[in-house]
């Protein structure tokens, strides 16, 4: 079987927490209704992994720590006492870094005691809150341009076949200083680029992402 890829805009980090969020069914169906097929190991690109070059973690890690990379604030409190310890995925590392070397990639690091970020433990802990699925982590490279992420992509497709769940973590838009409330209306920029990147997608224009930057 192979395996879709999903991109998964996880917002606030207290989408594990805030039974209000629209998202929270979403992803607690995921199982049931989404990907009934249970992957043999996850692998996220999370945007809250930034790096010079191309870098995995879970190598050398039975069970990931859990990593609370977000500002404290008191709604946040309950957060700081979630953990999310999924086994590593060694191999599927390994396999990973292979893939990426023999397409070009001349340097692809390894972390070998980084845990995983919010970006990957809060959209799992509600789609897989058993934390028994081995998951491996790919950071992403801000200085560089779609062409280069987009030629990542290319070279981690044989996985989907291999029956890796590929998923990349983030927002479509991230300005937190313009952030209003919940009930604000949606600004006309945010909305024009996800119209845009949702028609580009469904077109099959995926060369028009080879100059935007993250």
């Amino acid at each position: 079987m192979v395996m879709d890829t999903y991109f998964i805009s996880h917002g606030s980090p207290t989408l594990a927490i805030d039974e209000t969020m629209p998202a929270r069914p979403f992803l607690k169906s995921w199982q049931e209704i989404v990907h009934k097929e249970k992957p043999k190991s996850i692998l996220v690109i999370s945007a809250h992994w930034e790096t010079l070059n191309p870098s995995v973690n879970g190598l050398c890690i039975n069970h990931h720590s859990t990593i609370h990379d977000f500002d404290f604030h008191p709604e946040r409190i309950p957060l700081f006492e979630l953990k999310y310890p999924a086994p590593g995925a060694p191999e599927l590392a390994k396999r990973v870094k292979r893939l990426l070397t023999e397409s070009g990639f001349k340097q692809v690091e390894e972390d070998t005691t980084r845990g995983i970020d919010h970006g990957v433990w809060i959209p799992l802990i509600l789609m897989y809150p058993e934390a028994d699925i081995p998951v491996c982590q790919l950071s992403v490279q801000t200085e560089l341009d779609g062409t280069h992420h987009y030629n990542i992509g290319k070279a981690l497709a044989p996985l989907r076949e291999e029956g890796v769940l590929i998923i990349g973590s983030g927002s479509a838009t991230h300005n937190l200083p313009v952030l209003g409330q919940d009930s604000d209306p949606v600004p006309s920029w945010a909305s024009d680029f996800d119209t845009w990147l949702k028609e580009t997608l469904l077109d099959g224009r995926t060369m028009s992402f080879t100059d935007m930057t993250i």
